[in-house]
């Protein structure tokens, strides 16, 4: 072989390999985007804090182990507005780095802004948000790790019944969360044998309670389910004590919160709440660990749990299908069957978990929640 041929051969492979090597690096070193919405201020921020950890501890986990990319997160606050999540969300899908995301602990929150992603056909998963509607839709880009309000009002309100509650009233906010409520346990609560004698609703904000409370206690009923959150519901336990309405209120996780207590004060005695009881697993304890380990100012939950597997769930199938095919990521998602700290999570035809649930009674006593 000539020396001039022989050079020619050794030029070329000399600038493949410059064309490849960077190539090559920039695959192994691509920075890819995912987010995290949730409520970081106002009255339901415990929750969104929470999540948002489990959110943060999983990115870390991920990056720790063998990804053919590297995850930038981006973190929103929702502030349990509809109009402020949706700015949010607009700006996740307008970033063409973003992958998919995580969001909402409100459901009306959800249902404004889950189109959005449907729309800009980025995979969202919704870690805490409970109403039926959110899934009913079906949209191809949305799925949901956390069971829906029915599957938490279910055994509670068979608990309530087995227990020789009678017959309850209702008060709940006016937000799609709580009409959803109301349906759900008034249907679930006379099927297992009680009676729903009285029902009212009321704007999210308000913040007087007693025209309402007044015609609810003369209905004479044995206790108050309440269908709404945090801060509403620790306003209308202090106002049923100062009207001598003295029957237990109930309710699910949406009033399960320290933040309850401290609205209500000494009133918050004797409140009844339903709560999803995790799974005991390997996985479950080394992720509470992790997060003990990190030292957040915030406890963990069981919305952390939900955020950290809703993270896991979209980095797996990040990592075993591509990012590049946002239609055919979201379609594995659907279709996946995930092990994580939540147990095996799989999905409906309309992206709806199917994981079990169970459901942990806790009572207010002596200032705390209580397990029953």
């Amino acid at each position: 072989m000539s020396i001039n041929r022989r050079l020619l051969i050794l030029s070329s492979i000399a600038l493949a390999a410059l064309l490849a090597g960077p190539n090559a690096a920039m695959a192994q070193d691509k920075t890819v985007k995912i987010g995290f919405i949730g409520p970081l201020s106002g009255g339901n921020a415990h929750h969104g804090l929470a999540a948002r950890n489990g959110f943060r501890l999983a990115v870390e986990h991920a990056n720790a182990s063998d990804l053919p990319f590297k995850i930038e997160p981006v973190i929103l606050d929702d502030a349990s507005d509809p109009p402020t999540g949706v700015n949010a969300a607009l700006k996740l899908v307008n970033d063409r780095d973003v992958i998919g995301a995580i969001g909402h602990w409100n459901s009306p929150v959800a249902l404004a802004t889950t189109p959005v992603f449907n729309r800009s056909r980025v995979p969202f998963i919704i870690w805490g948000a409970i109403s039926p509607r959110v899934t009913a839709q079906n949209l191809p880009f949305v799925t949901r790790v956390t069971p829906t309000l029915i599957a938490e009002n279910a055994p509670l309100a068979e608990t309530i019944a087995n227990k020789g509650v009678k017959n309850l009233v209702i008060l709940s906010d006016t937000s799609d969360y709580g009409k959803q409520n109301t349906l759900s346990f008034t249907e679930l609560f006379e099927k297992a044998g009680g009676k729903i004698v009285a029902a009212d609703a009321a704007p999210v904000g308000t913040t007087d309670f007693r025209a309402i409370l007044t015609k609810l206690k003369a209905a004479n009923a044995e206790g108050l389910y309440f269908g709404g959150v945090i801060t509403e519901a620790g306003v209308v336990r202090k106002q049923m004590k100062e009207l001598g309405m003295d029957v237990p209120m109930y309710g699910i996780s949406g009033i399960y919160d320290p933040k309850f207590i401290e609205i209500a004060g000494d009133a918050a005695e004797g409140t009844i709440v339903g709560v999803r009881q995790a799974q005991d697993n390997p996985k479950a304890d080394a992720m509470t660990k992790a997060y003990e380990a990190k030292k957040y100012p915030e406890p963990h939950s069981h919305y952390t749990m939900f955020a950290y597997d809703a993270v896991g769930i979209l980095v797996d199938a990040m990592k075993k299908h591509g990012i590049d095919d946002k239609a055919a990521l979201a379609k594995a998602i659907r279709d996946i069957k995930y092990d994580g700290v939540l147990g095996e999570t799989t999905f409906d035809p309309t992206g709806q978990t199917q994981v079990s649930v169970a459901i942990m009674l806790f009572a207010v006593k002596d200032g705390k929640w209580v397990k029953m």
